[in-house]
């Protein structure tokens, strides 16, 4: 398949996980993918297993929370190659505290990642997307029901799909997309880090754990041209895990 043939790719939080499951999926089918990561380490292995199936992903250190570094990402990116069609906002952050115990800093973190980094992103691709795009933002099922201890993350995801929304009425006329991926739990050491797994406050059965790999395939389908007619919609990717009584 080669959905993504000549086009350009950004896929933030790309070190590992959904992100890098992402990029892989998207390279294979033909884009050229741009790798945004905060840790250099990360992207650097990232890029070595996306190398081995005879791809070259692009580079960049980027700390999404800064709108100046956002900017700098994205006009390196169009230096390059002189066009951007796809931006998947998947870097997030967790805080796990209880309310009363949260400071306006963990806030700050949170927000700044999974808020602002999605914001500064977009806006990119509302500036450079000339001949339209696909924008994809990943969410999580904490934004509509959530656990103790996550009430920033669970905010923040909550306003990503507001933002969502808003984004896919502002964009229409660009010809921009902007729909939203709700994901569960998915097999990523960030689910089995999660102090309230480990401590049994949220149990995981096994059977509603999905791969990264699941996660890309939807977002594949959102970023490509066979949802043409899908804008501000929130997916929910998540095995299940929310429809049961």
């Amino acid at each position: 398949m080669s959905r993504f043939q000549n086009k350009v790719a950004i896929v933030t939080g790309a070190g590992s996980g959904i992100g890098l499951a992402t990029a892989l999926r998207l390279a294979k089918e033909g884009a050229q993918t741009v790798l945004v990561d905060i840790n250099e380490d990360h992207l650097k292995k990232a890029s070595e297993e996306i190398e081995e199936v005879g791809l070259k992903p692009m580079l960049t250190v980027c700390n999404v929370s800064r709108a100046a570094d956002v900017e700098k990402s994205a006009q390196t990116v169009m230096n390059q190659f002189g066009r951007l069609d796809i931006i998947v906002n998947n870097a997030g952050l967790m805080v796990f505290k209880p309310l009363e115990q949260q400071t306006v800093d963990d806030w700050t973190k949170v927000l700044g990642v999974d808020l602002l980094g999605t914001l500064f992103f977009m806006q990119q691709g509302f500036l450079h997307m000339k001949n339209g795009g696909s924008i994809v933002n990943v969410s999580s099922i904490h934004a509509v029901e959530t656990t103790p201890l996550v009430s920033s993350y669970a905010a923040a995801k909550a306003a990503v799909l507001s933002l969502t929304r808003s984004g896919s009425i502002e964009g229409k006329e660009k010809k921009i997309r902007v729909n939203a991926i709700l994901p569960g739990a998915v097999d990523t050491p960030m689910l089995w880090a999660n102090p309230n797994v480990k401590s049994g406050l949220e149990v995981i059965n096994q059977s509603d754990v999905g791969k990264p790999e699941d996660l890309a395939s939807a977002i594949a389908f959102l970023a490509s041209d066979d949802a043409h007619f899908v804008t501000g919609a929130s997916l929910r990717v998540d095995g299940g895990r929310l429809a049961k009584i």
